[in-house]
């Protein structure tokens, strides 16, 4: 699985892996220190965090692309996601022939509002291909490269789950 990306909390900057997911168990390391943790993440923002048997309650509200504040146990953390775009296969080039957009998929839970496209129809990057709705805000992704929509998974009105398979891509 391994994502990679930059972290800016508050002021500080850490580099961030996600090493892996299955379920909830997720295994992360921030700088040169690794956590395994068990999260569930709520369709409203809220997660519960178990790590080394302690429990943790936070909440995030995104901002705009790559940008949320974090609240939790009184503290509040401003972050910034350096490469959230990568993460949800959105907006801009592909900067190597390795990261083929081979599929655009939910970050989160929400709510299919329109579907711009159909399957076989040719896209150039850029072009709109869905948008969707998450925590009553509507976000629009992208194509980051030509490509053939191969398939679209979900119809207008769908409800979706985190890393759901929206739309996959044929290569040309």
């Amino acid at each position: 699985m391994h994502q990679t990306m930059k972290a800016k909390i508050n002021n500080r900057t850490c580099d961030v892996e996600i090493i892996s997911k299955e379920g909830n168990a997720v295994t992360i390391r921030v700088d040169d220190r690794t956590y395994n943790i068990d999260a569930v993440m709520s369709e409203n923002g809220f997660c519960s965090i178990i790590h080394q048997g302690r429990s943790y309650n936070a909440e995030a509200v995104r901002h705009s692309e790559g940008k949320y504040s974090i609240t939790t146990h009184f503290r509040y953390f401003d972050i910034e996601l350096s490469n959230a775009r990568k993460k949800y296969l959105r907006n801009g080039p592909v900067e190597s022939e390795s990261e083929v957009q081979e599929s655009i998929l939910s970050p989160m839970p929400g709510k299919v509002l329109k579907i711009l496209v159909s399957e076989d129809e040719e896209v150039s990057q850029g072009d709109p291909l869905i948008v969707l709705e998450a925590m009553k805000m509507q976000s629009t992704y992208t194509a980051a490269q030509h490509a053939v929509v191969e398939k679209i998974h979900v119809k207008t009105g769908d409800s979706v789950a985190r890393d759901q398979v929206l739309i996959t891509f044929k290569t040309i």
